[in-house]
């Protein structure tokens, strides 16, 4: 099975609930690489249909501070996106099955060779990538080779897209297409946006894939919230904070995936345009 039909399958089988997938992020190599492989373990048990596994990087322009802490952390510790690659390959042979992305940013990717990088992934055990700074203009050559190989590129849209925008990520999007909740950088919020839902029936109008929001997403609430508009929920910084505060940083990261998935469960999805995010 190919990494993109083993996407296309997990957000059929959240479907098949009545839920949006959940999608936890964690940085890989935080706060060292041992502890993190019982992190993601810990989430895969609790209830996460997919997750996203950041590579560190210097400038993760994308990212706030709580996620950007977590990779300088990473990188302090040595961690390479070869070492990325041998952490999936670990958390495939300890049974870890759920759709496996990896989300970084071009500079380190381009340095350690497109080709190679997507070659050594699905020999690891990846399904994809999320490369926030690759624009669409920039992106057929790693699309193609994902392609080959089976793998997604997933592309990312803001609020602030133009229908045009829109209408081309929905061209090219494979396994889903990641929207951005807000106009700003990762990072937990008191609130969601009041156009969210606006935001998400614009692209759906032109979408043929899965629509997943991320950016600010913090609580069970919001999860749920979210989860009745879009196919997918992407929580990142919220659960890096909650690792980090705890002293048992597998219990912590198991409570909060467990909670953010007791929200969208059971929860039915509405697809019309008028629903209103009240929280």
């Amino acid at each position: 099975m190919s990494g993109l039909d083993r996407i296309a399958a997990a957000f059929a089988a959240a479907r098949a609930e009545g839920r949006a997938a959940l999608m936890p992020y964690f940085t890989l190599g935080y706060p060292d690489p041992d502890t993190c492989l019982e992190v993601v373990q810990a989430i895969a048990r609790a209830g996460a249909d997919l997750i996203e596994l950041g590579v560190p990087f210097s400038d993760p322009l994308a990212d706030g501070p709580t996620i950007q802490r977590a990779s300088q952390i990473a990188l302090g510790r040595g961690t390479t996106p070869a070492d990325c690659l041998a952490m999936v390959s670990t958390l495939r042979a300890r049974g870890v099955v759920q759709p496996l992305l990896l989300m970084g940013y071009l500079n380190p990717f381009l340095q350690f060779g497109l080709h190679r990088l997507v070659a050594e992934a699905a020999a690891a055990g990846a399904d994809g990538f999320i490369v926030p700074d690759l624009p669409l203009e920039e992106a057929t050559s790693l699309e193609a080779v994902c392609r080959e190989r089976g793998l997604v590129l997933v592309y990312l849209l803001a609020p602030t897209s133009t229908e045009a925008r829109i209408r081309q990520a929905a061209a090219r999007a494979s396994g889903f297409l990641y929207l951005v909740s807000l106009t700003g950088v990762t990072g937990a919020r008191d609130r969601l946006p009041p156009d969210l839902a606006a935001f998400v029936a614009r692209v759906r109008a032109h979408s043929r894939v899965p629509l997943a929001v991320g950016f600010g997403l913090a609580t069970p609430e919001q999860a749920r919230a979210v989860g009745r508009l879009a196919d997918g929920v992407i929580v990142g910084s919220a659960l890096i904070r909650a690792v980090r505060s705890a002293r048992g940083a597998q219990e912590a990261a198991a409570a909060f995936v467990g909670a953010l998935r007791a929200g969208l469960d059971g929860c039915k999805q509405d697809r019309g345009p008028s629903e209103t995010l009240k929280l």
